[in-house]
Protein backbone atom coordinates (compact mmCIF):
# COMPACT_ATOMS: atom_id res chain seq x y z
CA UNK A 1 0.00 0.00 0.00
CA UNK A 2 2.00 3.19 -1.13
CA UNK A 3 2.19 6.57 0.76
CA UNK A 4 -0.72 9.13 0.81
CA UNK A 5 -0.03 11.72 -1.81
CA UNK A 6 0.50 15.43 -0.17
CA UNK A 7 -1.30 17.77 -2.18
CA UNK A 8 1.58 20.43 -4.02
CA UNK A 9 -0.73 23.05 -2.49
CA UNK A 10 -0.19 21.98 1.18
CA UNK A 11 3.11 21.58 1.03
CA UNK A 12 3.96 24.95 -0.23
CA UNK A 13 1.93 26.47 2.07
CA UNK A 14 3.92 24.60 4.97
CA UNK A 15 7.14 25.72 3.12
CA UNK A 16 5.64 29.50 2.92
CA UNK A 17 4.61 29.14 6.97
CA UNK A 18 7.79 27.76 8.17
CA UNK A 19 9.80 30.21 5.76
CA UNK A 20 7.69 32.85 7.31
CA UNK A 21 8.30 31.65 10.86
CA UNK A 22 12.12 32.19 10.30
CA UNK A 23 12.09 35.37 9.31
CA UNK A 24 9.81 36.60 11.71
CA UNK A 25 12.05 35.01 14.59
CA UNK A 26 15.24 36.31 12.76
CA UNK A 27 13.79 39.94 12.21
CA UNK A 28 12.56 40.16 16.13
CA UNK A 29 15.71 39.24 17.03
CA UNK A 30 18.07 41.38 14.72
CA UNK A 31 16.19 44.34 13.62
CA UNK A 32 16.49 46.79 15.67
CA UNK A 33 14.33 50.25 15.36
CA UNK A 34 14.47 52.27 12.03
CA UNK A 35 16.66 55.18 14.15
CA UNK A 36 19.22 52.38 15.77
CA UNK A 37 19.28 50.67 12.48
CA UNK A 38 20.21 53.92 10.73
CA UNK A 39 23.03 54.62 13.26
CA UNK A 40 24.12 50.93 12.46
CA UNK A 41 24.16 51.81 8.60
CA UNK A 42 25.97 55.20 9.20
CA UNK A 43 29.04 53.24 10.93
CA UNK A 44 28.84 50.56 7.99
CA UNK A 45 28.86 53.16 5.38
CA UNK A 46 31.88 54.79 7.16
CA UNK A 47 34.15 51.78 7.74
CA UNK A 48 33.37 50.45 4.13
CA UNK A 49 33.75 53.51 2.48
CA UNK A 50 37.63 54.30 4.63
CA UNK A 51 38.54 50.50 3.61
CA UNK A 52 37.65 50.18 -0.34
CA UNK A 53 38.44 54.07 -1.75
CA UNK A 54 41.38 56.10 -0.62
CA UNK A 55 39.44 58.48 1.77
CA UNK A 56 40.75 59.08 4.82
CA UNK A 57 38.62 59.12 8.28
CA UNK A 58 38.71 63.19 7.78
CA UNK A 59 37.41 62.67 4.17
CA UNK A 60 34.75 60.71 5.08
CA UNK A 61 33.64 62.21 7.74
CA UNK A 62 33.51 65.56 5.79
CA UNK A 63 31.11 63.51 3.28
CA UNK A 64 29.04 62.27 5.85
CA UNK A 65 28.68 66.20 7.05
CA UNK A 66 28.24 67.44 4.22
CA UNK A 67 25.18 65.41 3.08
CA UNK A 68 23.38 65.42 6.40
CA UNK A 69 21.45 68.88 4.58
CA UNK A 70 21.41 67.34 1.56
CA UNK A 71 17.85 66.10 1.52
CA UNK A 72 16.26 68.83 3.17
CA UNK A 73 13.87 69.97 0.87
CA UNK A 74 12.70 66.31 0.17
CA UNK A 75 12.37 65.92 4.10
CA UNK A 76 10.16 68.65 3.82
CA UNK A 77 8.22 67.26 0.98
CA UNK A 78 7.50 64.06 2.88
CA UNK A 79 6.49 65.31 6.23
CA UNK A 80 4.16 67.68 4.40
CA UNK A 81 2.79 64.55 1.98
CA UNK A 82 2.23 62.57 5.68
CA UNK A 83 0.58 65.93 7.12
CA UNK A 84 -1.54 66.40 4.25
CA UNK A 85 -2.68 62.55 3.84
CA UNK A 86 -3.53 61.84 7.46
CA UNK A 87 -5.39 65.14 7.84
CA UNK A 88 -7.07 64.06 4.86
CA UNK A 89 -8.21 60.93 6.07
CA UNK A 90 -9.68 62.47 8.87
CA UNK A 91 -11.43 65.02 7.53
CA UNK A 92 -15.13 64.97 5.59
CA UNK A 93 -16.70 62.23 4.26
CA UNK A 94 -13.15 60.49 3.74
CA UNK A 95 -13.52 58.31 6.63
CA UNK A 96 -16.96 57.13 5.93
CA UNK A 97 -15.37 56.19 2.16
CA UNK A 98 -12.21 54.22 3.48
CA UNK A 99 -14.52 51.97 5.65
CA UNK A 100 -16.81 51.04 2.88
CA UNK A 101 -13.35 49.98 0.66
CA UNK A 102 -12.00 48.41 3.79
CA UNK A 103 -15.28 46.73 4.30
CA UNK A 104 -14.77 44.94 0.36
CA UNK A 105 -12.74 42.10 1.75
CA UNK A 106 -14.81 39.55 3.70
CA UNK A 107 -11.88 37.10 4.89
CA UNK A 108 -8.53 37.44 6.25
CA UNK A 109 -6.78 36.06 3.33
CA UNK A 110 -8.47 37.82 0.88
CA UNK A 111 -8.09 41.06 2.98
CA UNK A 112 -4.28 40.38 2.85
CA UNK A 113 -4.04 40.23 -0.82
CA UNK A 114 -6.63 43.60 -1.26
CA UNK A 115 -4.44 45.45 0.70
CA UNK A 116 -1.06 44.42 -1.68
CA UNK A 117 -3.36 45.15 -5.14
CA UNK A 118 -4.20 48.39 -3.28
CA UNK A 119 -1.02 49.70 -2.43
CA UNK A 120 0.56 48.56 -5.72
CA UNK A 121 -2.03 49.94 -7.82
CA UNK A 122 -1.52 53.37 -6.07
CA UNK A 123 2.06 53.66 -6.16
CA UNK A 124 1.84 52.77 -9.92
CA UNK A 125 0.03 56.51 -9.99
CA UNK A 126 2.76 58.37 -7.57
CA UNK A 127 5.15 56.56 -5.91
CA UNK A 128 4.17 58.60 -2.05
CA UNK A 129 0.49 57.45 -2.21
CA UNK A 130 2.20 53.21 -2.20
CA UNK A 131 3.44 53.96 1.70
CA UNK A 132 0.84 56.60 2.84
CA UNK A 133 -2.16 55.48 1.57
CA UNK A 134 -1.21 51.47 1.94
CA UNK A 135 -0.54 52.18 5.69
CA UNK A 136 -3.82 53.80 6.18
CA UNK A 137 -5.85 51.38 4.25
CA UNK A 138 -4.06 48.45 6.10
CA UNK A 139 -5.28 49.96 9.50
CA UNK A 140 -8.48 50.74 8.29
CA UNK A 141 -9.05 47.20 7.34
CA UNK A 142 -7.86 46.07 10.75
CA UNK A 143 -10.69 48.69 12.02
CA UNK A 144 -13.00 47.28 9.96
CA UNK A 145 -12.46 43.31 10.58
CA UNK A 146 -12.06 44.36 14.19
CA UNK A 147 -15.64 45.94 14.03
CA UNK A 148 -17.23 42.57 12.27
CA UNK A 149 -15.65 40.41 14.85
CA UNK A 150 -13.32 38.71 12.03
CA UNK A 151 -9.53 38.09 13.33
CA UNK A 152 -6.97 39.58 11.02
CA UNK A 153 -3.14 39.65 11.30
CA UNK A 154 -2.49 43.04 11.57
CA UNK A 155 1.59 42.89 10.82
CA UNK A 156 0.61 40.76 8.00
CA UNK A 157 -1.79 43.74 6.60
CA UNK A 158 1.50 45.96 6.99
CA UNK A 159 3.78 43.88 5.19
CA UNK A 160 1.63 43.23 2.22
CA UNK A 161 0.84 47.06 2.39
CA UNK A 162 4.72 47.99 2.02
CA UNK A 163 5.01 44.61 -0.64
CA UNK A 164 2.93 46.22 -2.83
CA UNK A 165 5.01 49.23 -3.29
CA UNK A 166 7.40 46.53 -5.29
CA UNK A 167 5.92 48.00 -8.31
CA UNK A 168 6.13 51.79 -7.74
CA UNK A 169 9.57 52.14 -10.42
CA UNK A 170 7.47 50.79 -13.45
CA UNK A 171 4.93 53.45 -12.92
CA UNK A 172 3.77 56.86 -13.80
CA UNK A 173 6.12 58.70 -11.27
CA UNK A 174 9.47 56.57 -11.84
CA UNK A 175 12.30 58.44 -11.67
CA UNK A 176 14.84 56.88 -14.03
CA UNK A 177 12.30 56.55 -16.82
CA UNK A 178 10.92 59.82 -16.87
CA UNK A 179 14.43 61.77 -16.43
CA UNK A 180 15.62 60.04 -19.50
CA UNK A 181 12.33 60.98 -21.40
CA UNK A 182 13.26 64.68 -20.60
CA UNK A 183 14.78 66.77 -22.58
CA UNK A 184 18.22 68.24 -21.19
CA UNK A 185 18.86 65.34 -18.45
CA UNK A 186 22.13 64.65 -17.90
CA UNK A 187 22.20 61.29 -19.93
CA UNK A 188 21.11 62.50 -23.08
CA UNK A 189 24.28 62.72 -24.75
CA UNK A 190 25.12 59.74 -23.60
CA UNK A 191 21.76 57.83 -25.10
CA UNK A 192 22.04 60.13 -28.31
CA UNK A 193 18.84 61.61 -27.38
CA UNK A 194 16.11 61.17 -25.53
CA UNK A 195 14.59 57.67 -24.91
CA UNK A 196 10.64 57.66 -24.53
CA UNK A 197 8.33 56.13 -21.68
CA UNK A 198 6.98 53.70 -24.92
CA UNK A 199 9.98 51.97 -24.98
CA UNK A 200 10.31 52.03 -20.64
CA UNK A 201 7.63 52.83 -18.30
CA UNK A 202 4.88 52.06 -21.33
CA UNK A 203 6.79 48.89 -23.30
CA UNK A 204 5.05 45.70 -23.29
CA UNK A 205 7.82 43.63 -21.45
CA UNK A 206 7.46 46.34 -18.15
CA UNK A 207 3.90 46.05 -18.56
CA UNK A 208 3.63 42.22 -18.43
CA UNK A 209 6.03 42.66 -15.90
CA UNK A 210 3.68 44.97 -13.54
CA UNK A 211 1.09 42.04 -13.69
CA UNK A 212 3.31 39.02 -13.06
CA UNK A 213 5.17 41.17 -9.95
CA UNK A 214 1.80 42.25 -8.63
CA UNK A 215 0.29 38.70 -9.06
CA UNK A 216 2.90 37.03 -7.05
CA UNK A 217 2.97 39.25 -4.17
CA UNK A 218 -0.46 39.50 -3.79
CA UNK A 219 -1.21 35.53 -4.00
CA UNK A 220 2.09 35.01 -1.53
CA UNK A 221 0.62 37.39 1.00
CA UNK A 222 -2.38 35.51 1.02
CA UNK A 223 -0.67 32.29 1.67
CA UNK A 224 1.11 33.75 5.01
CA UNK A 225 -1.63 34.33 7.83
CA UNK A 226 -0.81 32.68 10.66
CA UNK A 227 -2.91 30.44 12.49
CA UNK A 228 -5.61 31.69 14.99
CA UNK A 229 -3.37 31.28 18.05
CA UNK A 230 -1.05 33.56 16.57
CA UNK A 231 -2.86 36.21 14.93
CA UNK A 232 -2.19 40.14 16.75
CA UNK A 233 -5.12 42.01 15.90
CA UNK A 234 -4.66 46.11 15.97
CA UNK A 235 -4.36 47.32 19.22
CA UNK A 236 -5.83 51.00 18.49
CA UNK A 237 -8.78 51.85 20.71
CA UNK A 238 -11.51 52.79 18.38
CA UNK A 239 -12.26 56.41 18.48
CA UNK A 240 -14.51 58.65 16.60
CA UNK A 241 -12.10 59.76 13.68
CA UNK A 242 -13.81 62.71 12.34
CA UNK A 243 -11.97 65.74 12.71
CA UNK A 244 -15.17 67.86 14.02
CA UNK A 245 -15.52 65.40 17.18
CA UNK A 246 -11.98 66.11 18.33
CA UNK A 247 -12.60 70.02 17.98
CA UNK A 248 -15.90 69.88 19.88
CA UNK A 249 -13.64 68.05 22.43
CA UNK A 250 -10.95 70.80 22.33
CA UNK A 251 -11.59 73.95 21.33
CA UNK A 252 -13.22 76.66 23.21
CA UNK A 253 -15.50 78.64 21.39
CA UNK A 254 -14.18 82.84 21.47
CA UNK A 255 -16.83 85.97 20.74
CA UNK A 256 -16.25 88.72 18.31
CA UNK A 257 -15.03 88.59 14.82
CA UNK A 258 -11.83 85.90 15.61
CA UNK A 259 -14.47 83.07 16.28
CA UNK A 260 -16.67 83.84 13.21
CA UNK A 261 -12.96 83.95 11.56
CA UNK A 262 -11.85 80.85 12.90
CA UNK A 263 -15.27 78.93 12.61
CA UNK A 264 -16.34 80.29 9.00
CA UNK A 265 -16.12 77.74 6.34
CA UNK A 266 -15.75 80.32 3.45
CA UNK A 267 -12.36 81.26 4.67
CA UNK A 268 -11.02 77.62 4.02
CA UNK A 269 -13.43 76.95 1.01
CA UNK A 270 -11.88 80.14 -0.62
CA UNK A 271 -8.40 79.36 -0.16
CA UNK A 272 -9.19 75.38 -1.08
CA UNK A 273 -10.66 76.57 -4.59
CA UNK A 274 -8.07 79.44 -5.36
CA UNK A 275 -5.16 76.40 -4.55
CA UNK A 276 -7.48 73.98 -7.06
CA UNK A 277 -7.46 76.21 -9.25
CA UNK A 278 -3.35 76.58 -9.34
CA UNK A 279 -3.03 72.54 -9.58
CA UNK A 280 -5.55 72.17 -12.58
CA UNK A 281 -3.85 75.32 -14.40
CA UNK A 282 -0.41 72.92 -13.67
CA UNK A 283 -1.53 70.23 -15.21
CA UNK A 284 -2.99 72.32 -18.07
CA UNK A 285 -0.11 73.62 -18.87
CA UNK A 286 2.42 70.49 -18.01
CA UNK A 287 -0.03 67.45 -18.79
CA UNK A 288 -0.54 64.51 -16.54
CA UNK A 289 2.75 64.61 -15.25
CA UNK A 290 2.75 64.24 -10.90
CA UNK A 291 5.96 65.22 -9.11
CA UNK A 292 6.01 65.29 -4.91
CA UNK A 293 5.18 69.18 -4.70
CA UNK A 294 1.83 68.74 -7.27
CA UNK A 295 0.73 65.78 -5.28
CA UNK A 296 1.34 67.68 -2.15
CA UNK A 297 -0.83 71.05 -3.19
CA UNK A 298 -3.64 68.48 -4.46
CA UNK A 299 -4.39 66.83 -0.99
CA UNK A 300 -3.54 70.32 0.61
CA UNK A 301 -6.15 71.67 -1.35
CA UNK A 302 -8.56 68.72 -0.73
CA UNK A 303 -7.91 69.08 2.84
CA UNK A 304 -9.06 72.52 2.79
CA UNK A 305 -11.87 72.35 0.65
CA UNK A 306 -13.15 69.16 2.83
CA UNK A 307 -12.85 71.15 6.61
CA UNK A 308 -15.52 72.86 7.90
CA UNK A 309 -13.42 75.73 9.39
CA UNK A 310 -9.30 76.68 9.73
CA UNK A 311 -10.16 75.45 13.71
CA UNK A 312 -10.89 71.95 12.39
CA UNK A 313 -8.05 72.48 10.25
CA UNK A 314 -5.69 73.18 12.73
CA UNK A 315 -6.78 70.69 14.95
CA UNK A 316 -6.38 68.05 12.66
CA UNK A 317 -2.60 68.87 11.60
CA UNK A 318 -2.03 69.20 15.35
CA UNK A 319 -3.32 65.44 15.70
CA UNK A 320 -0.85 64.89 12.37
CA UNK A 321 1.95 66.60 14.05
CA UNK A 322 3.25 63.69 15.74
CA UNK A 323 3.54 61.44 12.68
CA UNK A 324 6.10 63.54 11.07
CA UNK A 325 8.85 62.67 13.93
CA UNK A 326 10.59 59.80 13.23
CA UNK A 327 10.77 61.53 9.38
CA UNK A 328 12.60 64.65 10.59
CA UNK A 329 14.37 62.49 13.16
CA UNK A 330 15.60 59.40 10.51
CA UNK A 331 15.78 61.04 7.39
CA UNK A 332 18.91 63.36 7.81
CA UNK A 333 20.82 59.75 8.52
CA UNK A 334 20.64 58.63 5.12
CA UNK A 335 21.37 62.02 3.85
CA UNK A 336 24.70 61.50 5.74
CA UNK A 337 24.96 57.80 3.85
CA UNK A 338 24.28 59.28 0.71
CA UNK A 339 26.64 62.06 1.14
CA UNK A 340 29.88 59.54 1.94
CA UNK A 341 28.71 57.20 -1.24
CA UNK A 342 28.34 59.91 -3.14
CA UNK A 343 31.25 62.42 -2.49
CA UNK A 344 33.94 59.60 -2.11
CA UNK A 345 32.85 57.82 -5.67
CA UNK A 346 32.59 54.84 -3.60
CA UNK A 347 29.42 54.40 -5.18
CA UNK A 348 30.16 55.08 -8.77
CA UNK A 349 33.50 52.23 -7.69
CA UNK A 350 30.71 49.81 -6.97
CA UNK A 351 28.87 50.23 -9.86
CA UNK A 352 31.42 50.07 -12.60
CA UNK A 353 32.56 47.42 -11.44
CA UNK A 354 29.39 45.45 -12.08
CA UNK A 355 28.93 47.78 -15.46
CA UNK A 356 32.31 45.64 -16.41
CA UNK A 357 31.29 42.13 -15.86
CA UNK A 358 28.35 42.04 -18.40
CA UNK A 359 27.60 40.59 -21.12
CA UNK A 360 25.35 41.87 -23.86
CA UNK A 361 22.66 39.76 -22.20
CA UNK A 362 23.46 39.88 -18.89
CA UNK A 363 23.68 43.38 -18.41
CA UNK A 364 20.55 44.60 -17.46
CA UNK A 365 20.17 41.57 -15.02
CA UNK A 366 23.37 43.08 -13.45
CA UNK A 367 22.25 46.40 -13.59
CA UNK A 368 18.70 45.15 -11.39
CA UNK A 369 21.05 43.48 -8.93
CA UNK A 370 23.59 45.96 -8.52
CA UNK A 371 20.78 48.52 -8.04
CA UNK A 372 19.36 46.75 -5.43
CA UNK A 373 22.65 46.43 -3.25
CA UNK A 374 23.17 49.98 -4.10
CA UNK A 375 19.44 50.86 -3.03
CA UNK A 376 20.28 49.56 0.40
CA UNK A 377 22.82 53.12 0.57
CA UNK A 378 20.97 55.39 -1.34
CA UNK A 379 17.55 54.90 -1.13
CA UNK A 380 16.56 57.48 -3.64
CA UNK A 381 15.52 56.71 -7.39
CA UNK A 382 16.91 59.80 -8.76
CA UNK A 383 20.08 59.98 -6.70
CA UNK A 384 21.22 56.49 -7.32
CA UNK A 385 19.78 56.98 -11.42
CA UNK A 386 22.30 59.78 -11.52
CA UNK A 387 25.40 57.99 -9.93
CA UNK A 388 24.75 54.20 -11.40
CA UNK A 389 23.31 55.44 -14.76
CA UNK A 390 27.05 56.62 -16.78
CA UNK A 391 28.71 53.31 -15.46
CA UNK A 392 25.99 51.00 -17.19
CA UNK A 393 25.01 53.43 -20.39
CA UNK A 394 28.36 53.20 -21.20
CA UNK A 395 29.29 49.47 -20.40
CA UNK A 396 25.51 49.20 -22.96
CA UNK A 397 27.04 51.16 -25.40
CA UNK A 398 30.15 48.84 -26.00
CA UNK A 399 28.23 45.38 -25.52
CA UNK A 400 25.50 46.75 -27.31
CA UNK A 401 22.64 46.26 -24.67
CA UNK A 402 19.48 48.18 -25.24
CA UNK A 403 19.70 51.38 -23.01
CA UNK A 404 15.72 51.05 -22.12
CA UNK A 405 16.29 48.19 -20.40
CA UNK A 406 19.57 49.06 -18.28
CA UNK A 407 17.17 51.62 -16.90
CA UNK A 408 14.32 49.78 -16.08
CA UNK A 409 17.16 47.29 -14.85
CA UNK A 410 18.40 50.23 -12.62
CA UNK A 411 14.67 50.72 -11.96
CA UNK A 412 13.74 47.23 -10.53
CA UNK A 413 16.23 47.12 -8.36
CA UNK A 414 15.50 49.99 -7.08
CA UNK A 415 12.20 49.08 -6.21
CA UNK A 416 12.97 45.61 -5.09
CA UNK A 417 15.11 46.21 -1.85
CA UNK A 418 13.05 49.43 -1.57
CA UNK A 419 10.33 46.99 0.64
CA UNK A 420 13.02 45.71 3.18
CA UNK A 421 14.09 49.28 3.59
CA UNK A 422 14.16 51.06 7.04
CA UNK A 423 14.12 54.39 5.53
CA UNK A 424 11.40 53.83 3.11
CA UNK A 425 9.16 51.93 5.35
CA UNK A 426 8.77 55.00 7.60
CA UNK A 427 5.55 56.70 6.40
CA UNK A 428 3.95 53.32 6.06
CA UNK A 429 4.83 52.67 9.98
CA UNK A 430 3.48 56.15 11.18
CA UNK A 431 -0.29 55.35 9.54
CA UNK A 432 -0.05 52.27 11.03
CA UNK A 433 2.04 52.50 14.20
CA UNK A 434 3.26 48.91 13.70
CA UNK A 435 7.08 48.17 14.83
CA UNK A 436 9.28 48.12 11.45
CA UNK A 437 10.74 44.12 12.75
CA UNK A 438 7.10 43.05 12.50
CA UNK A 439 6.61 44.69 8.62
CA UNK A 440 9.92 43.96 7.07
CA UNK A 441 9.53 40.72 8.14
CA UNK A 442 6.58 39.75 6.36
CA UNK A 443 8.14 42.36 3.07
CA UNK A 444 11.42 40.20 3.19
CA UNK A 445 9.26 37.08 2.20
CA UNK A 446 7.74 39.41 -0.51
CA UNK A 447 10.93 40.46 -1.74
CA UNK A 448 12.39 36.95 -1.89
CA UNK A 449 9.59 35.68 -4.03
CA UNK A 450 9.38 39.01 -6.21
CA UNK A 451 12.87 38.39 -7.52
CA UNK A 452 11.10 35.80 -10.02
CA UNK A 453 9.44 37.86 -11.70
CA UNK A 454 11.29 41.12 -11.62
CA UNK A 455 14.79 39.20 -13.03
CA UNK A 456 12.74 37.12 -15.34
CA UNK A 457 11.10 39.90 -17.33
CA UNK A 458 14.55 41.45 -17.65
CA UNK A 459 16.07 37.94 -19.05
CA UNK A 460 12.87 37.86 -21.23
CA UNK A 461 13.24 41.12 -22.74
CA UNK A 462 16.76 40.51 -23.24
CA UNK A 463 16.86 37.72 -25.20
CA UNK A 464 13.94 37.63 -26.97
Amino acid sequence: MGMPMVPADTIINRFLQRLTGAVIRGFDRYMPEPFAFGIVMTLAAMVLTYSATPADSHDVVLAWGNGLSSLLPFITQVCLTILFAYALAHLGPVPRYLERLASVPKTARAAYGFVTLFAGCVSLIAWPLGTILGGLMARQIALSFRRRGIPVHYPLLGGAAFSGFVVWHMGYSGSAPLLVATAGNPMEVLLGGLLPVTETILSTFNLVTIVLTLATVTIVAMQLGPSSAEIEEIQEPETDQSASSALQQHTIRRVGIADKLENARWLTTTLGLILMTYVVSWFYVKGVQLDLNIVNWTFFAACLLLARSSSELTQVFMQAGRAVVPTLLQYPLYAGIMGIMLNTGFVAQIAGFFARIGTTESLPLIAFFSGGVINLFIPSGGAQWAVQGPAFLEAAKVLGTDPALIVMGIAYGDQWTNIIHPFVVIPLLIMTGLPANKVLSYSFIMFLVATLPLAGGLIAASYF
